[in-house]
C-alpha cells in the first residue's frame, strides 16, 4: 500500500538562520538547476515537485512558460498565496505525481526536478516519466544530495575513529552522513549516474560546494572575516566542480534517450 501526506508542507526542513556556506550551496545549486533548464530561454519548462514554487516563480519572470507539478495540496496553496502577491507572468500548477506525470509525450523543452528525488519512492520511474514528456532535443536536469560526499565520508571516519579506537559514544541523533527519514533513496554519485542514465544520455555532470555540514565547518566559517569565509567555501567549490564524487549536491543533465512509453 502506498501512503503519502498530501498536505506535506516541507517547512520543517526549509534553511532558516543559513550561514555562508549553506547561503552560497543552495543559490549556486538553484542558479545552476534553473541555468540549465533555460538556456534556451522562453521555452516551455516543467518543475517537477515544485513545492511553494519559488524556482517556477523565478523562471517565469525570465519569459519561461512554467508549469509545476506537485502532490501536496499544502505546497500547492503555498503557491497560491505566493502568486497572489507577485505581478508579473505566473506559473501554472498540477496536482500529479512525478511518477504518473499527466502530460503528453515530448511536452517540454525542459524539465528539472531540484532537491526532491530522493524523496520519491519510485525515482527511476519518475526519471523516466521526466524524459518521456521532454522534447527529443530537450534537457531534463536533476539536482541531488550527495551522501557519499567527502564530507560525509569524513565525518563518518572520524566517528567511526572516535567509538573503535578512543571508546567515545557518538552523541545520539542524526548525524550528517546519515540519511534523513523522509529520504527514501540515498544517494551517491554511481547511483545518480545509473538510474538517471537509464533514460536520458547524460550530457553534463557537476558537483557544487565541499565541506557542507561537516562538524564545525559552519562555525569556523562564521568566526572569520566575511570576504575570508567567502572565498573559502569558492575555493572548495571548484574542486566539487572537478570531483563532483566528492560534492555535496550534483547536478546532472541530459537528454532523453527515446520516446519514451506513453501513459
Amino acid at each position: 500500500m502506498r501512503v503519502a501526506d498530501l498536505d506535506r508542507d516541507m517547512s520543517h526542513v526549509i534553511p532558516t538562520g543559513m550561514g555562508v556556506d549553506s547561503e552560497y550551496l543552495f543559490a549556486r545549486m538553484t542558479d545552476l538547476t534553473l541555468g540549465l533548464a533555460d538556456a534556451g530561454g522562453g521555452g516551455r519548462v516543467l518543475d517537477v515537485a515544485s513545492g511553494p514554487g519559488a524556482d517556477a516563480f523565478t523562471l517565469a519572470a525570465r519569459g519561461a512558460l512554467v508549469v509545476g507539478v506537485e502532490p501536496s495540496s499544502r505546497m500547492l496553496g503555498l503557491a497560491q498565496l505566493v502568486g497572489e502577491e507577485r505581478e508579473g507572468p505566473a506559473p501554472a500548477f498540477v496536482q500529479a505525481w512525478s511518477d504518473r506525470l499527466p502530460f503528453a509525450d515530448a511536452s517540454f523543452s525542459a524539465v528539472y526536478c531540484k532537491g526532491s528525488i530522493d524523496h520519491f519512492d519510485r525515482p527511476e520511474r519518475a526519471i523516466a516519466e521526466m524524459a518521456r514528456v521532454t522534447k527529443p532535443e530537450g534537457r531534463v536536469v536533476l539536482a541531488i544530495a550527495n551522501f557519499e560526499s567527502a564530507a560525509c565520508r569524513l565525518a563518518r571516519a572520524l566517528d567511526l575513529g572516535r567509538e573503535t579506537w578512543l571508546g567515545r559514544a557518538v552523541s545520539p541523533g542524526r548525524r550528517m552522513y546519515d540519511v534523513p527519514s523522509d529520504h527514501f533513496t540515498r544517494y551517491d554519485l554511481d547511483l545518480m549516474r545509473q538510474q538517471a542514465g537509464a533514460a536520458l544520455h547524460l550530457e553534463q555532470i557537476e558537483g557544487i560546494s565541499l565541506a557542507w555540514g561537516f562538524p564545525g565547518w559552519a562555525a569556523l566559517l562564521a568566526a572569520l572575516p566575511k570576504s575570508l569565509a567567502r572565498g573559502a567555501v569558492q575555493a572548495l567549490d571548484a574542486g566539487a566542480r572537478r570531483i563532483p564524487d566528492w560534492a555535496d549536491v550534483v547536478v546532472l543533465a541530459g537528454r532523453p534517450r527515446s520516446a519514451s512509453t506513453s501513459r
